[in-house]
């Protein structure tokens, strides 16, 4: 039996199956983590839907922020953006059943002494916290009041946490963390529209991991993401997006008892830095 962590699919189902062939993956024999952004700016979102469906409890997939955008969309709660290639899901024949799918999946797992998020987590959040906070989001998307939830996802604020925290604000913070996270300020201040790396951090802001106290230090942390950071691995942390839609590598990392393994297939560009859709 082998546990395998996959970074950002994003649409590219192409690359998805080369690396499930490189890896040698038996759905009966093995254990696949995909940490969000399964859909989106690549070519093929409907077929990378289908075959996770397919796997069943072998493939236990995260929700990320593009994962959200097409179930807001879906739902008549978002206005389709130019960069979008979600219509092979829209307007496919088994549009319901992919959605209702998608909108069962997580939005934290921790499983084999791994956290696994999307985004990030704020400082304040132990590993306890953070799976409460989740859940409270995966009880929205699951139930009656899904449209209502969606409507009020999007928007930058509040910009912090707070447990005071209720109703649209205390979900939007949550979602916000946990899917679209990179950086923060040591007081756990999100900006959450600067993409760049390590090394473009706005003034006054950290990587969320590299924030001096947070409360889950203690625990390794598994996010996708962050395609300008790409795979990282130190004490604690592991970055698995490594930029499969912008021309980089579809990663897998197996894990091990003594040491993880990284393997990757290299990816043909779907999209460009400027938007455009390659063939």
């Amino acid at each position: 039996m082998a546990l395998y962590l996959i970074g950002d699919v994003q649409g590219c189902d192409a690359a998805l199956e080369r690396l499930l062939q490189k890896i040698d993956f038996s759905p009966s024999r093995d254990t696949l983590y995909l940490l969000g952004d399964l859909v989106n700016r690549g070519p093929a979102s409907g077929a990378v839907l289908r075959r996770l469906m397919r796997m069943g409890e072998s493939a236990h997939c995260l929700l990320g922020n593009h994962d959200l955008s097409l179930l807001a969309l879906a739902h008549g709660q978002r206005a389709p953006h130019r960069n979008d290639t979600l219509d092979n899901v829209l307007l496919a024949p088994d549009r319901g059943a992919m959605l209702e799918w998608l909108r069962r999946q997580h939005l934290a797992i921790h499983a084999h002494g791994v956290l696994m998020v999307h985004g990030g987590l704020l400082p304040p959040w132990d590993l306890a916290q953070t799976l409460r906070l989740a859940a409270e989001v995966e009880t929205m998307l699951r139930g009656p009041g899904l449209a209502e939830f969606l409507a009020g996802m999007y928007g930058n604020d509040p910009p912090r946490w707070d447990d005071a925290l209720a109703g649209a604000d205390r979900l939007r913070v949550i979602v916000n963390a946990l899917t679209r996270l990179r950086f923060c300020t040591p007081e756990g201040v999100m900006d959450l529209k600067s993409s760049g790396g390590i090394e473009d951090s706005p003034p006054g802001y950290l990587p969320w991991f590299d924030v001096p106290g947070r409360k889950s230090a203690d625990i390794t942390i598994a996010f996708g993401h962050w395609s300008t950071l790409g795979y990282l691995q130190r004490p604690g942390i592991i970055s698995l997006d490594t930029g499969c839609v912008w021309g980089g590598c579809l990663s897998a990392l197996r894990l091990g008892a003594q040491r993880h393994e990284l393997i990757q297939v290299d990816c043909e560009q779907a999209q460009a830095p400027d938007g455009i859709t390659r063939p």
